[in-house]
């Protein structure tokens, strides 16, 4: 029987200042925006999307960014750790494109064989990471302003803190198609599809603080489902197994449901389709305000609303 749930989706943070948030994925990490529109619950607010070339699932790092927004904190009950998979061949190429744009980093780590880290953090001081890997057969975006042969290929695997790891494990490996495929110390990696973008790890913290919600915090994260057939069924499966997920939701992009796991992280289940090509072209994506048919109407209120922001990676070639 084929899995319900493949991999990760996307990852949806908080930010400060739109501007700034643009320049540092585009520019300085050069990856693509795919989608430029609104928080669909609060349209005052910009929803930023960026990916691959394609803006395909388990690529795919969006913001919602409050001018203003109070500081959170990292801590168990939280994901606090987004990585990025680059080719084992770019470890200097990043090194020194992250030192040249004054981005502080952590010496490189070796984590499971094969993996070595490079730790930074945005400048809403949000805790990303680069892994060099030989694993990951993505291209990467090829008309970007890295060079095709360092570009980010997508996640490679994001890290939740917890109290202790087993409840979240049993409701990945017990309703979501979810295999625990290593561990190392108090790490322990989750896949329903082992291949890097698809890589859970759940890290037992239970020193640490709980963590806050606010700015440089991830808000959620979204594990992929074919359609909303199969999203149907994951959704049956959760109630089953005592979860609540909402109803399903439409967010233009993609269908959604989203229930708290039991460690207090919100998880999103959303389809692949209808993808981000829906209401642009290709070739086109991210270059205007796009909105859902709700908000059509009020245009002219919601441009005024938002800060306009430029997209030119262009000056961080």
């Amino acid at each position: 029987m084929k899995n319900l749930i493949t991999g990760i989706h996307h990852v949806t943070a908080l930010a400060g200042e739109p501007q700034q948030n643009l320049y540092f994925y585009t520019g300085i990490l050069g990856l693509r925006m795919v989608k430029k529109t609104v928080n669909f619950d609060a349209p005052e607010v910009y929803h930023f999307y960026y990916g691959n070339e394609l803006g395909e699932p388990g690529s795919i790092m969006t913001f919602f960014p409050y001018e203003g927004i109070q500081q959170g904190r990292p801590g168990k009950g939280m994901l606090n750790v987004t990585t990025f998979s680059v080719p084992d061949t770019s470890r200097e190429f990043w090194e020194n494109r992250l030192k040249q744009y004054n981005v502080s980093t952590k010496p490189v780590e070796e984590r499971f064989e094969g993996e070595s880290v490079l730790y930074f953090e945005d400048p809403d001081g949000l805790g990303l990471e680069l892994v060099f890997n030989s694993k990951d057969d993505r291209p990467g975006f090829s008309y970007g302003n890295i060079p095709e042969e360092h570009a980010i290929k997508g996640f490679y695997s994001v890290e939740i803190w917890q109290e202790r790891h087993e409840r979240t494990a049993a409701l990945l490996t017990e309703v979501m198609d979810h295999q625990l495929i290593a561990e190392k110390g108090n790490r322990f990696r989750f896949a329903a599809t082992d291949k890097p973008g698809n890589y859970i790890d759940i890290v037992s913290m239970p020193n640490s603080q709980r963590g806050l919600g606010g700015g440089g915090t991830v808000h959620h994260i979204a594990f992929n489902t074919a359609d909303v057939q199969t999203q149907a069924k994951v959704r049956e499966n959760l109630l089953r197994s005592g979860l609540q997920p909402t109803p399903v939701v439409d967010r233009q992009y993609f269908e959604s449901i989203y229930f708290r796991e039991p460690g207090g992280v919100l998880f999103e289940v959303a389809t692949a389709q209808p993808g981000f090509a829906v209401d642009e072209e290709p070739q086109k994506l991210g270059e205007k305000l796009m909105l859902p048919a709700q908000y059509e109407a009020k245009r002219d209120l919601i441009e005024k609303a938002v800060k306009p922001v430029q997209l030119n990676p262009q000056k961080f070639k």
